[in-house]
């Protein structure tokens, strides 16, 4: 057994009972710092792994189990120098690579991405269009960002809101796994909740099919749930963020995520809801603030955009994404869900290092197809729009300048051209240590980007809306 299989174990235990990690480790050795060790690289000996079986094996998860104490706004933060997010598990043997490949695992190749192409703001603009064709109804214009990413989607979004409703409070929540992600949203937000007061800010790590509605179905993970609410104190966006700031110790210790042994996909080891708005604003936003255990959905607007993997299989994408999420809009609500399209140069890159390959497998015509069979009878209440090509598919583009793609292309256009194009294609890790190691994917990079003076690639978007009472 390796480290990461034996954190794997930890963390299930932990989930279905409640506990801590801190805890476990203390109950089990008298060392509430062993998950941290063991993720840090750190070695046990055989008589510590007998002992730690051993108490999971005569301590079972019902006798453990109790709900987790509530976090409170006004509680110290613990200090986060040099705290970094927790890798993630690797791949066992014998399983298939591309099942535990997930869009944003990749930290480098995700931030030369966006930092190099124009998909953030494209997508944000198609989005923001939707906003003419939603009809909000008090207390609140209420959306949900199905995969938060970084945050500059949903941070463009809220601009546009504000510019069309800059009276009407806002509900936000939004949903994602990732720590750093979450880190990145935060920073954007300050400047949120000066120009726009009356907001309900909420962030969770629960599942598609739990988040919009802030409810855990697992028992044994309901017992663990984390529910923070903080009160934001000031006027200035410097007041806000130092108090957002200060929330970076509870998101270390809370906002952990594993992989799932049965489905290699990451899970939250505990759940964990985070509410923000501002304190001046609280009387105002009393119907807005959920409560646990009586969130509601009825969203205006959901967001989509990548958010599950192009080569994972038709029923997935469909019934544990887009299906829960239709069912979590509220009446003239609207879901708009965007993912990669191909028929690009990006794509032309891919086919020419690996010719048979094509990870575009699926269009929404098939998965609005596969939608309706698994909604039944509750998808009359909606329409499921796919739009002509002209209105569905759109473009966005790497940022380069025309002296960089014409003549000599210098070796980092290319390889920023060829880490954008695997990245949108969801190259898995171990079909790439075999192509780099001759010069053929550059070669490739570079003859596509001379032939199409550039590099853009193609998202395709549909929405699925309710019907209006």
């Amino acid at each position: 057994m390796n480290a990461q299989q034996l954190l794997q174990e930890i963390s299930d235990y932990c989930r279905q009972t409640g506990l801590a990690e801190s805890t476990f480790g203390r109950r089990a050795v008298n060392d509430g710092k062993l998950a941290t060790r063991l993720r840090n690289g750190g070695r046990i000996t055989t008589e510590t792994l007998d002992r730690i079986r051993s108490f999971m094996t005569t301590a079972p998860a019902r006798e453990s189990a109790r709900p987790m104490v509530i976090e409170r706004a006004d509680r110290p933060a613990a200090s986060v120098t040099n705290i970094a997010p927790r890798p993630a598990a690797s791949t066992a043997p014998g399983t298939d690579a591309q099942r535990n490949f997930r869009f944003f695992d990749n930290r480098q190749k995700y931030l030369l991405f966006v930092n190099t192409c124009s998909e953030k703001w494209v997508v944000a603009n198609r989005v923001t269009l939707e906003l003419a064709n939603i009809h909000p109804r008090p207390p609140a214009v209420r959306v949900f960002d199905a995969g938060m990413g970084d945050g500059t989607v949903l941070t463009r979004v809220m601009r546009a809101m504000h510019h069309k409703y800059p009276t009407m409070p806002f509900y936000i929540s939004g949903k994602e796994i990732s720590l750093e992600d979450i880190r990145l949203t935060l920073e954007k937000m300050p400047d949120r909740f000066f120009e726009h007061p009356s907001t309900v800010l909420v962030l969770t790590n629960m599942y598609y099919s739990e988040a919009p509605w802030l409810t855990v179905k697992s028992p044994a993970a309901a017992g663990s749930l984390v529910w923070h609410e903080v009160a934001l104190t000031g006027n200035t966006s410097h007041d806000f963020e130092e108090q957002i700031t200060g929330l970076q110790g509870f998101l270390s210790e809370n906002w952990k995520a594993g992989v799932s042994a049965k489905t290699g996909n990451p899970i939250y080891e505990r759940p964990v809801v985070l509410v923000i708005y501002r304190q001046d604003h609280k009387f105002l936003l009393d119907p807005v603030i959920p409560k646990r255990g009586h969130a509601h959905a009825d969203f205006d607007l959901v967001i989509a955009s990548q958010t599950y993997r192009l080569r994972a299989p038709v029923e997935f994408k469909a019934g544990k994404v887009i299906a829960p999420l239709a069912r979590a809009l509220g009446p003239g609500g609207r879901l708009i869900a965007i993912h990669s399209h191909g028929q690009d140069p990006a794509f032309e890159i891919v086919k020419k290092v690996w010719p048979d390959d094509n990870p575009f497998v699926h269009d929404r015509h098939q998965i609005l197809r596969e939608v309706k069979r698994i909604l039944g009878p509750a998808a009359r209440d909606l329409n499921f729009n796919t739009y002509a090509d002209n209105r569905s598919i759109f473009r966005y583009d790497m940022h380069t300048l025309p002296s960089e793609v014409t003549g000599s292309i210098g070796t980092s256009t290319a390889l920023a051209a060829w880490n954008a194009a695997i990245y949108v294609a969801q190259v898995e890790d171990d079909r790439l240590n075999e192509v780099v190691k001759d010069g053929r994917y550059i070669d490739a990079t570079r003859e596509v980007l001379r032939e199409h003076n550039g590099l853009w690639f193609n998202d395709e978007s549909y929405v699925i809306s309710r019907r209006r009472d």
